[in-house]
Order: structure tokens, then sequence, then C-alpha cells
């Protein structure tokens, strides 16, 4: 009895402990991709400067959007550690880059210097935002300034709702997943007319539903001006897009970056599309979260957007708006892990039956 016990133990904690970082195979080859990024670096800015790498589409015909996207822990500890550890890259391909509007988009992925123990912070908004505007300087013939959008994952999807609260006339729409952070219900207002799509799974250990996501869920959709362009993606176990289960429940990126479609254009597994009015949304391939961001368009046109206090309201570090007490976490959480766990021991021997 003592071994049993022992057993569940230690297997709990290793669902407890899963890691952060993965990479899944896909079809096509995400190295070439990789290398169409080239290697840039933004202004300084109160003495800190942040490098990024773009990608950007040859010889466009017309001005197109340009797509922010913001890594997670782990993933800037090296010059392109952001695009090395994950697959966003996939979103330069040409399946992906077609779906836009106008036949592609630039993207944009910054770093945090987490060689030197920096993440995600606030000094970092008014840098990255330096090093986008020069990059939109060098591009100006080419950026659809109407079209600006921000998204990123875990620390990056913090990082997002900082951004984009801090220059909501800047960006046309938001995409956080499984924000690790805490906005504050002035942050949350900023956002009261920008389209905002999070993405998260509650069975996420890290930065899941129960610990961030539902809280700001449930305080957007009270405070959006267009609750109809608001969107949540809930996962139960996230899956690799051939099917196979991540490695973690944390990795929901790995259904953005492939526009929440399985590699044959299905429906993803284990995720319900739901508006900020409680209506659920059936994603059809070609018409995921880039064909939502070409919906939205704001009315910047290049002026100097200055940056506002809601984000020296809610400091690095500072608690905001309250969200789903311990307790109230705890026991999903557990209730989750454990099924997961079950499930995934299931599908084990029923494999080997096979």
């Amino acid at each position: 009895m003592k071994k049993r016990i022992f057993c569940l133990l230690i297997a709990f904690i290793m669902i407890m402990h899963q890691g952060i970082t993965a990479f899944a195979a896909d079809p096509g080859s995400i190295d070439a991709l990789k290398a169409k990024f080239a290697d840039e670096k933004g202004p300084e800015v109160d003495g800190l400067s942040v490098d990024y790498v773009y990608y950007a589409p040859e010889n466009p015909a017309e001005k197109l959007p340009l797509v922010v996207y913001f890594h997670g822990m782990g993933q800037g500890s090296k010059p392109r550690g952001q695009i090395e550890e994950n697959n966003f890259p996939l979103w330069a391909s040409d399946e992906i880059q077609q779906r836009f509007a106008g036949g592609g988009a630039y993207l944009f992925v910054p770093r945090t210097h987490e060689e030197n123990k920096e993440y995600w912070s606030d000094k970092y908004v008014p840098a990255v935002k330096a090093a986008i505007d020069e990059f939109i300087a060098r591009h100006a013939d080419t950026v659809d300034l109407s079209r600006i959008y921000v998204g990123g994952f875990s620390m990056g999807g913090k990082m997002t709702l900082k951004t984009a609260s801090s220059y909501p006339d800047f960006f046309a729409a938001a995409f956080p997943l499984c924000p690790a952070y805490n906005p504050s219900d002035e942050q949350l207002e900023a956002l009261a007319d920008m389209p905002v799509w999070l993405m998260v799974s509650r069975f996420d250990l890290i930065a899941g539903y129960y610990t961030y996501s539902e809280d700001i869920w449930n305080r957007l959709c009270e405070k959006t001006n267009v609750p109809q362009n608001c969107r949540l993606t809930l996962f139960g176990r996230v899956k690799y897009p051939d099917g196979r289960n991540t490695t973690s429940n944390h990795h929901v990126w790995f259904a953005l970056a492939n526009d929440l479609f399985t590699y044959d254009e299905g429906k993803y597994p284990n995720a319900v599309t739901t508006d900020a009015q409680g209506n659920e949304i059936e994603l059809t391939s070609p018409d995921g979260v880039v064909s939502w961001l070409c919906g939205f368009t704001s009315d910047y046109a290049g002026e100097d957007v200055e940056m506002n206090g809601t984000l020296g309201g809610n400091p690095e570090g500072g608690s905001g708006s309250v969200v789903s007490p311990v307790l109230k976490a705890l026991f999903p959480l557990i209730s989750d892990a454990v099924k997961t766990f079950f499930t995934d021991i299931f599908d084990w021997f029923k494999n080997i039956g096979r």
C-alpha cells in the first residue's frame, strides 16, 4: 500500500513539473523557415535595447500587416532562441502567409535578455515599442499601420497584455496565450475596444485557466465594448497538431502556430472556442486565428503614441486585481492533473493491447 501511494505521489510530482519547452515534428522543414528570419537590434531606451528577429515577405505588392510575437520563459537566453525553441516560424510558411489579407505579413519576434537573468518586465515595454517603431520606419512603404497585431505565450502572454494595454491605440488586436499575469481592471479597461483572443488549457499547471485566465476572461467579458470580437479557446489535454500529447498542457502555442487546425486542416483536438457573449464558434479551415486578425484594423496612422499610465498602476510583482483564490485554483488543478494522469495511463495500456 505504501509503495502504491509513493508511486502515485511520484507520478503526480512529475505532472506538476512538466517542462515548459518542447518542439513538435511538423510536415515541412521548419529549419528552412527559421532561416528566413533576419536579425536586428532596436534603439536604446533608458539604457535598454532589445534584439529581435523578423520575417519580411518578398516584394510585397501592397501594404501588409505586422505581427509582434513575444516568446515564453526559457527561450530568450541566446540570440534567435525566441524562434529556435518554438514553432512560431510556421507563420512564415507559404500556407499561413497566404491566409493574411494581401497575401502575407511581417513577423516581429523580440527577445528579452534572459542570459542576464532578465525576463519580460515593465522596463521592456517602452524598449520593445521603440524597436517596433524603428522597424516600421525602415519598412514605411510596405507596413500597414492600421494592422499591427500583438501576441505571445506564457511570460510572453503577460507581455502581450502589458504592451497592448499600454498602447491600446497602436494595436488592432491581441492574442495572449496562457498569460502568466494578473492585469489590473484599469489595464483591461484600456483594452475595452480591442479584440482579444485568449487561449489556455484548463489542465495547465503553470499558467492555466484556473490560476490566471478564468479571472482575466470573466473581467474582460464585463469590460469589453466588442464582445462579439473577443474569443476564448479553452483546451483540455493539449495535443500536437498530429494528435500526439504534448509534454505539458502549458504548450498551447503549438496549436496557435498551426492556426488552431491539425496538420490535415481538421478540427483541433480538445479545443472549444467561444466569444465574450458565450456563443460557441466552430473554426473551419482556413479561417482560424489569422483570419480573425485580418478582420480588424485600428485608427493608428503613424502619429506619436505615448505610453499610458496603466502599467505604472500595476507594476511588476503587483497583485493587480485578485484572480482566483489559491484554494479555488488548487482543487480543480489537482483534480484535472489526476484525471489527465489516469487518462494517459489508460491510453498507454490500450495502445499496448493493439
